[in-house]
Parts: structure tokens; sequence; C-alpha cells
């Protein structure tokens, strides 16, 4: 099988893979938290982006890794962490806590966004292979991290309504 094809089969099933964890276990766990601790845990997770600078870390990827792609996938996952550790740090301070949620939120995605449409348009998969130890960020990490910003933006956007039940009852 070409590496091509692997390499899209892996980041397919990834993807796949963490829609169904989401729907079965992440979601259900997040709506039952009150929404500062959801996104908290959201922003824990995020925290770790800083991990994408290995992107330009020569001998953990290889030498003919698209530049295009490189630098862009590893300062918008710079910059993405850097602002899930201050949302982390502003959870006492609301004014400041909310705001930082959704920049993380809207700028992290919107990496993960441009970086697909430049792994397209730099053919990425033909190269999978100067991915070298960073193959599994896309396989992996980056399908998890898509889906618990659209989990994110799904509690900013609507939050849990209360039941019929329990309204009559407050």
């Amino acid at each position: 099988m070409p590496p091509q094809a692997i390499f899209l089969i892996d980041m397919s099933l990834g993807y796949f893979a963490w829609a169904l964890c989401s729907a079965v276990y992440v979601w259900p766990w997040l709506k039952s938290m009150d929404s500062v601790a959801a996104q908290r845990a959201i922003a824990t997770l995020h925290s770790f982006r800083f991990f994408g600078l290995v992107f330009l870390l020569p001998g953990f990827v290889g030498p003919h890794l698209p530049q295009g792609f490189a630098t862009t996938a590893a300062y918008g996952d710079f910059a993405t962490g850097i602002l899930a550790i201050f949302a982390l740090l502003t959870v006492r301070v609301r004014f400041l806590f909310w705001p930082l949620v959704v920049a993380f939120n809207l700028v992290g995605l919107g990496d993960l966004i441009l970086d697909t449409a430049n792994a397209v348009r730099l053919h990425l998969p033909d190269v999978a292979g100067q991915l070298g130890a960073a193959y599994a960020i896309p396989i992996i990490y980056v399908p998890l991290l898509f889906w618990t910003h659209i989990l994110a933006l799904r509690l900013m956007l609507w939050p849990a309504r209360k039941s019929a039940a329990s309204a009559v009852v407050a």
C-alpha cells in the first residue's frame, strides 16, 4: 500500500475513532460538569499544544518536511497552548477566563483548519515519512484536539437547558 494511502487512512480513522470516543465518553462527561469545569478540562488538554514546536526540530522530523506546513503548524499550536495556559491561570478571574477560553478555541480550531489546508496544498501525504516521530500528531493528537474544540464551542454556544421536570421543581 502506498504511504499516501496509509497516511490518509490513518488520519481518517483517527478522526472517526475520536468522534466515537467523544460522543460516547467525552461529551457526556463534559455535559455533567458546570461550564467552567468543562472548559477548564478542555483547556488543560490544549495547554500541551506547545508540543507542536517539534515540527521545527531537526531530527524529530525529516529535512524535507514542507516548511510551509511545519512553521504554520508549530507556531499555531504554540499560540493555542499559551492561550490555554493563560485561561487556566485566570480561571478565578472570570472576566479574563472566558475571553481566553474563546480565544484559545478559535485560534486552535483555526490553526487545525489552516494546517489541514496547508497539508493538502503542500501534498503532505506524499511525504508523510518526513513527519518522522511526529507522524502520531496528525493521526492521533490532532483529531482529539479538533473534537474537543468543537465540544468546547458547543458548550459555549448552546448551554445545556434545564429539563421540563427540573424547571417545574425550581
